[in-house]
This record gives structure tokens, C-alpha cells and sequence, in this order.
């Protein structure tokens, strides 16, 4: 376990990863375009509904800032453990802790009330920060589980679950297994209207994107 100085730290850590997730794409997609995306479309401030309201080319915006302000939180992360010495027990904690402190300031964001994205790009730039080849393990489930059940969410979800075997595999300690799982269980909270909207019929399909609508 960490020592005093070394929790001292980790809270530092977190409220950074906080801050760090509060800095939204979708906010500076609102200031270039007038448009405020907790209003429109799906009401998300994510990078897809930046993408159905505005275009692609907001929508690769809003998602290029999301992920690279979880690669950044990472990177950043890891810098402060190694500048203040921390074992790699205690390091690993102040990493994962700074990453979802990161992906919850991203998704509750002080500044929009507590209601801000679903995490998905911030989701995919902290497992890029971990390692490009785990972002890409990811980011492919992410599409094929999207894919293959039509709908966005269970891809989504995945991203998550890698979290979760990353932490469990790559990370000494129970901490980080600890706080991927509160993700986890967050992230099926954050999407209970999705899974509402499933039972109705009533939720967008993946091929409807792509102008195949698939019947139910």
C-alpha cells in the first residue's frame, strides 16, 4: 500500500484526472458552431451525437480532444509516479486511479451539472495511454461487438471490459481491479436509458448509420 506521502499524491492525482475530464470537445464543438449538443440530438455531449447533429468532420473533433485527454491523463500519470519514486504497487493505484478520476470528469463534469458524456473516446484514449496496442484491442471490439449485435452500447461496454482485463492482467494490486469494476458498474448506469430505448424498439441501430435500416 502507498505510504502517506504516496495517497497524498494520488488524491492530487485524481482531482488533476477530474480536471482533465472536464475539458470537452463538445464544448469547443459549441463554441465553433453555435450549437449547444446537451440540447440537440441525442442531448449527449459525446463525439457520436457531435457527429449526427454536426457532421463528421465535429464529430472527429469532438472525439480527437476526448482521446487525447485520456492519453494525455495517463501519460501524465505516470510521469508523477516515476518524478516522486512510487513502487510499482502504489504506481500502478495512482495511474488507474488519475485515469478514471478522468473518464468520470469526462461524463460528470462540473460545469454541466454532473451530466456530461458516456466516456466512450476518453474511454479509448486511457487504454491508448496504457499501451497503443491495448487501445487497438479495444477500439476493434468496440466495433466489432457494435457490429455484430447492431447496437452501440454493448461495443461500448467492451471498452470497459478491457479496462477491467487490463487491471486485472497488467496492474499489481487489487486497487486497480478495485476501480476498473466501479467503472464498469458506472458505465451500465450511465446507458440504463439505452438499454430503456432497446426494450421500446426505440434505440438507434448501428446499421441505420449507414443507411441500412435493420428490422428488429
Amino acid at each position: 500500500m502507498p505510504e502517506p506521502l504516496g495517497w497524498l499524491w494520488i488524491a492530487v492525482a485524481v482531482i488533476a484526472g477530474y480536471l482533465i475530464g472536464n475539458i470537452h470537445g463538445s464544448t469547443v464543438a459549441g463554441w465553433l458552431s453555435g450549437v449547444n449538443l446537451k440540447e440537440t440530438g441525442v442531448k449527449n455531449a459525446g463525439a457520436s451525437n457531435a457527429a449526427i447533429v454536426l457532421g463528421k468532420k465535429y464529430g472527429a473533433l469532438v472525439a480527437a480532444i476526448d482521446i487525447g485527454k485520456g492519453v494525455a491523463a495517463v501519460l501524465l500519470a505516470r510521469w508523477i509516479s516515476s518524478a516522486i519514486g512510487l513502487g510499482p504497487e502504489a504506481g500502478a493505484l495512482l495511474v488507474f486511479a488519475m485515469a478514471a478520476a478522468t473518464i468520470l470528469g469526462h461524463n460528470f463534469p462540473f460545469h454541466m451539472s454532473f451530466n456530461g458524456g458516456k466516456g466512450t473516446a476518453t474511454v479509448i484514449g486511457v487504454l491508448l495511454g496504457f499501451d497503443w496496442k491495448i487501445g487497438v484491442v479495444g477500439l476493434a471490439l468496440l466495433i466489432i461487438v457494435s457490429l455484430a449485435t447492431d447496437f452501440l452500447v454493448f461495443g461500448v461496454l467492451m471498452l470497459y471490459v478491457t479496462f477491467i482485463v487490463t487491471a486485472v492482467v497488467f496492474a499489481p494490486g487489487a486497487g486497480p481491479d478495485l476501480i476498473a469494476a466501479g467503472l464498469f458498474a458506472m458505465a451500465i448506469w450511465k446507458h440504463i436509458e439505452n438499454f430503456r430505448r432497446m426494450r421500446a424498439g426505440e434505440e438507434k441501430r448501428v446499421s441505420s448509420v449507414f443507411g441500412k435500416k435493420k428490422t428488429a
